[in-house]
Parts: C-alpha cells; structure tokens; sequence
C-alpha cells in the first residue's frame, strides 16, 4: 500500500471533526485543481508501515473523531485498504472515507460490509473538470451519481463539498446531483484558490477559474433556496424524505 504520509491530530480534513488522516497515493482522474496532484500521480510515495501507523493511531484515538483516508482516490488501493479499515475497526475507531465515487464496485464491497462510518466527496462540476477525454468524462459523472445511490442505499452521512469555480455554469450540475441523495449530508462550498496558498495540477487553467467572488455567494443563495424548499416538503411529506438533513456551509475567503 503506497501512502505519502499520515497526521495523527487534524482539524480541518472533515468539517467540524477531529481526525487521524492518511494520504493514499494513485488516481484515476486528472483534475486540472487538484492540490494534491504529486499523491495522485505516485510522486513522493513510500510503502506504508501499518504496524507504526496503527500504534500511532491507537495512541491518538481518544482524541479523534474518525481516522480519515483520503489522496489521491483511496479506492485505487481498495484491497490493501479493506484489511487496514478492519484493523482500526479493532481499536474501535469510526472510518472516514474520501473518495471521488466513481469506483463504484470497490465501493459497494466495503460498505455491504460495514468498514466505512462516513463519506466524504467532491461533486465536480460540470463534469469536465474530472480531466479527462468527453467519453471517459460522460461514464465518470454516471459513476458518481451510481456512487451517490450507493452511499444513500446504505445509509452512510456524507460531506458533499463543490469546488467553486470562476466563471463555470456549475448549478445545473450540482442541482442535479442533489437530487439523488438519500442520506444524512452536509453541503460545503470550497472556492478554488491558486499560488501563494496552493499548488495546483494546472496554473493555466487556475488563472482563469480560480479565485471566485460572486460565483460562491450565488452558489450561496441558490442552495438555501433548494434547502428551504426540502424543509417544506419533508414538512408536507414525512415518509418522503425523512432522512435527508440539510447544512449548507459556506467558507469564506474575502474580507
């Protein structure tokens, strides 16, 4: 299992929580804002040392909320990371998973067996943004929204984060997505950002969609719009969408 490193005690990888955080390496996307593009590509990697990561991991679990897989797209590694998950399931450790969703199968297998507590994902809109050629794209955005079902099917809570873009029509994408889910989730809005905060994949492509003002604070409006809306129809519908809890977040950059 190829890892580029771990932090026991973090505060900022799954809103609101405390987690233990493991960096995976490997994709299977080429996001143009990927930060974390040298994980994604297998640069800076080394096997992991399980037996020195779970003692660390054990030590710091009274602090912690869930030990957090992240990348990269951990489920390139699915099978090495099943074994791990039961590992930290012995130290009765919560898991959380970050994963882009559209492995869909490797997925399924480690949720019908109960390995993963908590979702998080980003829903990257519109669906170019995942890199790679139109048909390749297409089959990707079907994934994910298949990836959306499963998590919902099987109940899982899910932080749905959406990289804000300058000047992209993202709402249609996103509205669409939204519909799907089933589950206990929350809504964050992250504004790409470039140099000097970060180092992403594309500097072309960051000068021209990065930094976003109005796009985050529309984006902004129209999900309380959408949450308002759900709110009087769970409220007219009980047995509709009962399980569908709405938190929109919004991170602010601007002063």
């Amino acid at each position: 299992m190829l890892t580029s490193g771990w932090k026991s005690v973090s505060m900022v990888d799954v809103r609101g929580k405390v987690t233990f955080t493991l960096w995976l390496c490997g994709c299977n996307l080429r996001c143009p804002f990927c930060h974390n593009w040298r994980i994604a590509e297998g640069l800076d990697c080394f096997p992991l040392d399980r037996e020195a990561l779970l003692g660390e991991l054990e030590s710091s679990s009274f602090l912690i909320d869930y030990f957090h897989v992240t990348g990269g797209e951990p489920l390139i590694q699915w099978w090495e990371l099943s074994s791990l998950f039961a590992g930290v399931k012995l130290l009765d450790v919560p898991i959380s998973l970050n994963t882009n969703l559209t492995l869909v199968k490797p997925l399924e297998k480690l949720l019908n067996v109960g390995l993963v507590d908590h979702i998080a994902t980003d829903l990257k809109a519109p669906p170019e943004l995942y890199g790679l050629p139109t048909g390749a794209t297409e089959r990707l955005w079907n994934l994910f929204f298949r990836g959306l079902e499963v998590v919902s099917d099987h109940g899982i809570p899910l932080e749905l984060r959406i990289p804000v873009a300058r000047g992209l029509n993202q709402w249609p994408y996103i509205e669409e997505g939204l519909k799907i889910i089933n589950t206990d989730f929350r809504v964050v809005l992250n504004p790409l950002v470039g140099r000097p905060l970060t180092n992403l994949r594309d500097e072309n492509w960051c000068s021209r969609h990065c930094w976003p003002r109005k796009e985050v604070y529309e984006l902004k409006e129209k999900l309380e719009g959408l949450s308002e809306s759900l709110r009087q129809q769970s409220l007219q519908k009980p047995n509709g969408i009962k399980r569908t809890q709405w938190r929109q977040c919004n991170r602010k950059i601007y002063k």
